[in-house]
C-alpha cells in the first residue's frame, strides 16, 4: 500500500496547491492491485508525484509510505532494492539510451529475478508492432516507437506498482489500445496496481479511483 499524508512538494508550494487536490495536502491511500488515474493540467505536479513515488525526489513536506517504509528515509541503496521488485515506471521523457538498440535498452531492466526472457520481450514487441525495430538504435526511432520500447522495458521486470507518466502521448488510438491491453495483462499477472498520470484522457483501462492533482 502507498500512503500519502499531507504531501506538499516544495516546487509546487509557491505556485499554490490545488485546494481540491486528492493527492497534495491531504491523506491518500493507493492499494496494490488497484488502478488509479491522476488528473491535472500541465505543470501541476503529475510527473512530480510519480518521481516522488519512485524515490527520485525528496524535496517535499509530509510523508510518503511505500509498503510500510518512509520514502524520504530510504537510502539510495534501499530505494534501488525496492525498485528491483516493487516499482516500474514509464517516464514522460522515456529516458532511453540513444546509442543502444531497443532490445539493449529493454534488457537493461531484466537483470532482476523473474524478469522477462528475450523470447518474452520479442513477443511483447510483436504485439506492439515493433518487433522489427528491436535491433535498431533508439535514436533512429520515432517518438511513438520509443514510447512502445519504454513500455516494454517497464513491463519486462517484476513490479507491484506500475507508474505511467503520459505514456501514450505520441501513439494513435489503435496502438494505444494494444499497449493498454498488454499493460493490463502484465499488471494482473504481477497482481500489481497501475498509477497513470494524464492530462484528462482515460484510455482503455478500468480505474478503481480517479484522483485530481
Amino acid at each position: 500500500m502507498i500512503k500519502l499524508d499531507n504531501l506538499r512538494p516544495h516546487p509546487l508550494i509557491s505556485l499554490g496547491l490545488n485546494p481540491d487536490s486528492n493527492i497534495f495536502g491531504t491523506p491518500c491511500q493507493m492499494e496494490q492491485g488497484a488502478n488509479y488515474l491522476l488528473l491535472a493540467p500541465s505543470g501541476k505536479g503529475k510527473s512530480t508525484i510519480l518521481h516522488i513515488l519512485y524515490g527520485l525526489r525528496k524535496d517535499f513536506d509530509g510523508e510518503v509510505i511505500l509498503d510500510g517504509d518512509s520514502v524520504k528515509g530510504l537510502s539510495p541503496n534501499d530505494i534501488s532494492k525496492i525498485r528491483q521488485s516493487k516499482l516500474s515506471i514509464v517516464f514522460q521523457d522515456l529516458r532511453l539510451f540513444p546509442n543502444l538498440t531497443s532490445l539493449e535498452n529493454i534488457k537493461l531492466n531484466t537483470v532482476w529475478p523473474d524478469s522477462a526472457t528475450v523470447e518474452e520481450i520479442r513477443e511483447m514487441a510483436q504485439r506492439l508492432g515493433i518487433l522489427e525495430l528491436l535491433d535498431q538504435k533508439a535514436e533512429t526511432l520515432s517518438y511513438g516507437q520509443r514510447q512502445r520500447v519504454a513500455i516494454i522495458r517497464a513491463l519486462a521486470k517484476p513490479f507491484s506498482y506500475l507508474l505511467l507518466d503520459e505514456p501514450f502521448s505520441h501513439l494513435d488510438e489503435v496502438n494505444t489500445n494494444l499497449a493498454c491491453q498488454l499493460i493490463t495483462e502484465k499488471a494482473r499477472t504481477n497482481k500489481a496496481g497501475i498509477i497513470l498520470a494524464s492530462l484528462g484522457e482515460k484510455f482503455a483501462f478500468e480505474y478503481d479511483r480517479e484522483l485530481a492533482i
